[in-house]
């Protein structure tokens, strides 16, 4: 039986302040960007849960917990987005989205063994985290910021229960923090690849399309520097101090290791995004 911790009607779409956001593009351009990414997410979510089939508590898990509430996060998103940009054809934009994207969710792409899987997955979880902290930190609409904290905090939940995967088979795998490492930082160079890159090209176009149909002024006609706003909105509040200690913590540092890395690893991590 699948359970979620919050439910559609909690948000309460009608107490939306449209004004504060159906003018702002770049915004638009990650709420639906996003919303793609987690209506996919049942795709990727099969691979997982066939690979640990055999593993009753990971599987159930990711059954009945992470996927429901990943695909809530969707279905939140993209009623969020018809809401306030109607004019915005989703629909069609998300077919052309899935069609490239589920290409890329294949049994192939998981890490070499389990516990690197789940490093990886903790990453994942990372970057989600800080992601929707961010946008909430960039909207001032109730609705959405409320949104935003609710998904989030879903994330942070998801990655405590890939945490605790990871340390089940590191300790069946004997794993090695070389071994973790590999899989930290091949994961973490591809956060700004694959799907996020996708989601946000096919959002950039049909919203190109869409021009100002749904009440809202033209876009930007320059696709690049569009899809340019929309990254500078999110990289602007990103937690790093936060998103570095997520992902340091599967490395299982001694705690006077770590204090010592967080605070120039976040201060580079904080350059390469204003650049």
């Amino acid at each position: 039986m699948s359970s979620t911790r919050w439910s559609l009607a909690d948000l309460e779409l009608s107490r939306i302040e449209s004004d504060r956001v159906r003018e702002h593009d770049a915004l638009f351009l990650l709420v639906c960007s996003a919303s793609f990414i987690e209506s996919g997410s049942d795709t990727y979510t099969r691979n997982l849960i066939d690979h640990f089939q055999d593993d009753p508590d990971v599987a159930a898990w990711l059954r009945n917990q992470w996927e429901p509430e990943e695909l809530q996060h969707g279905a939140a998103l993209k009623a969020y987005v018809q809401r306030v940009w109607p004019g915005f054809d989703w629909e069609g934009a998300y077919a052309d989205f899935f069609e490239e994207y589920a290409r890329l969710c294949t049994m192939e792409q998981l890490e070499p063994t389990r516990g690197q899987e789940m490093v990886a997955r903790c990453i994942v979880e990372m970057g989600t985290t800080t992601y929707y902290q961010a946008l909430h930190e960039a909207c001032d609409e109730p609705v959405l910021r409320d949104l935003f904290w609710r998904i989030r905090c879903d994330e942070v939940q998801h990655y405590k229960h890939f945490f605790s995967f990871f340390r089940k088979y590191r300790e069946i795998e004997g794993l090695h923090r070389g071994q973790v490492l590999t899989a930290l930082v091949r994961r973490a160079l591809e956060l700004r690849k694959e799907d996020a890159t996708i989601a946000l090209r096919h959002a950039v176009n049909w919203r190109l399309r869409t021009g100002a149909d749904d009440g809202g002024p033209a876009p930007i006609a320059n696709a690049d520097a569009l899809a340019q706003q929309a990254i500078q909105l999110v990289s602007a509040h990103l937690p790093m101090d936060l998103a570095v200690r997520m992902m340091l913590k599967p490395l299982m540092l001694r705690p006077r290791v770590q204090r010592a890395v967080e605070r120039p690893l976040a201060a580079l991590g904080r350059a390469v995004l204003l650049n």
